[in-house]
């Protein structure tokens, strides 16, 4: 066990210290603010406090958790022993603050302060701390946590470590689960009509082949996940988007009959979650519909989400979905760039900084979307596979949990997706040989 020594106890600091130590490590710790008690110790410690106590490993303490409001916080990143830092001191063991650093990162501390959001509200890759000081594509909280073990096996080599192995949970977005079927007739009909005014005429061909003919509707590759999954022994959740069609939301409607049994269908074999739509951002009675018309589907409380298009505010989405009795979210990462968001890949509970307290609304951090890769960063398939591929990696050093966002769509190999679905098992067996 670690004894760790701290000058004074708050909010911010219990929460951070069991997250490094329970969540990442799996060291069992405890804690004291008892200089006496601390120096009595005999086993492993660490004091995190302004200046050491006796001869034991010691990290020099910033305000920042000590603090009980969102303050201009701006760390400037630095390199201590190879990796980039924030709040750095060279005057302790570590070289810098892990505490204040990890609490900067995972509360999404940047995210509360003044920023320019995107088209769509969101916060941009583009004016994230990580991606300016190039270490987005890093785990780095675990990083540091590595660090950490590291620096305390050097002083203390009987302590134990029991972290969690690596983890994969694959996660599917259902934008629009057919793209010729149930649609209704005034959108069939226009989709027909487009087809003629551009000349394409293998896809009216195609049209009327699923619509009346019995072919199969290129994006209900339901099937194909579900030989996927049990193939590959895969952790799946499907989040489907059970919305009326808005500008933004282009799904079958909520009250189609045969959409309905596909969603049933589908949740009798993978874990479902809802995908709420676009304009939930502002609307707490529309989220809390589409819930309760995707549980009545599914004969299933939901309990998992990941908003359309990525779309939420901190803490407020938040704050709506554990008021609405969600327990797991799927949205922390960027749509303009694939890496950590909140420089961590294990699952974390969300700290609302506006009320000073940990909730306990479970974050589950993704490295990459497919939308991402194909069309923000522009790369082909090979080049998606390899960052992929590098990812994993990441992920797998830290034996953290590697979550990826794929759609149906890309899973169809159908049009500009064509090529898409080996990028996926690609995936599926890089991890798998891992």
């Amino acid at each position: 066990m670690l004894v760790i020594y701290i000058d004074k106890s708050t909010n911010r600091l219990g929460y951070i210290i069991k997250l490094i130590f329970k969540d990442v490590l799996g060291l069992d710790f405890m804690v004291t603010t008892s200089k006496e008690f601390f120096v009595a110790e005999h086993g492993a410690k660490l004091s995190y406090s302004k200046e050491p106590i006796y001869d034991e490993l010691h990290i020099t303490s910033h305000d920042l958790l000590f603090e009980i409001s969102v303050s201009e916080h701006k760390p400037e990143c630095v390199n201590v022993e190879g990796l980039p830092c924030l709040f750095a001191n060279y005057n302790d063991n570590l070289g810098f603050d892990i505490f204040a650093a990890s609490f900067y990162m995972v509360s999404r501390y940047e995210e509360c302060l003044m920023h320019r959001p995107d088209q769509h509200g969101r916060f941009s890759a583009k004016d994230s701390l990580a991606y300016n000081y190039g270490f987005l594509e890093k785990p780095i909280v675990n990083l540091w946590c590595k660090r950490l073990k590291e620096k305390l096996l050097e002083r203390y080599p009987k302590l134990e470590f029991k972290p969690k192995p690596f983890h994969f949970h694959n996660t599917i977005d259902v934008d629009m689960a057919f793209y010729y079927k149930h649609k209704g007739i005034y959108r069939s009909i226009g989709g027909a009509l487009r087809d003629v005014l551009h000349l394409d005429y293998n896809a009216l061909k195609e049209r009327f082949q699923v619509l009346f003919m019995g072919r199969k509707d290129p994006y209900a590759c339901f099937d194909y996940i579900q030989t996927m999954k049990a193939k590959y022994n895969l952790d799946t959740t499907l989040f489907f988007l059970f919305a009326n069609r808005t500008n933004f939301d282009k799904s079958i409607s909520p009250y189609n009959r045969s959409f309905r049994l596909c969603i049933k269908d589908v949740a009798d074999m993978c874990e479902v979650g809802l995908h709420p739509s676009y304009y939930t951002l502002d609307d707490e009675e529309l989220f809390l519909q589409q819930k309760k018309l995707l549980e009545s589907t599914i004969h299933k409380t939901i309990h998992l989400s990941r908003f359309h298009y990525l779309r939420f505010k901190l803490p407020q989405s938040y704050r709506m979905l554990f008021d609405n009795e969600i327990q797991e979210e799927y949205s922390l990462g960027f749509a303009d760039s694939v890496g950590f968001r909140a420089g961590i890949c294990t699952p974390f509970n969300f700290y609302d900084l506006e009320l000073d307290q940990e909730t306990k609304l479970r974050i589950h951090p993704f490295a990459f979307m497919d939308v991402t890769l194909k069309n923000a960063m522009q790369l082909n398939k090979r080049e998606a596979t390899e960052k992929i591929r590098y990812l994993i990696d990441q992920v797998r050093d830290v034996q953290g949990e590697f979550i990826s966002i794929w759609h149906n769509e890309s899973l169809s190999d159908y049009k500009q997706w064509q090529g898409w679905r080996k990028v996926y098992e690609n995936q599926l067996e890089y991890i798998s040989n891992k």
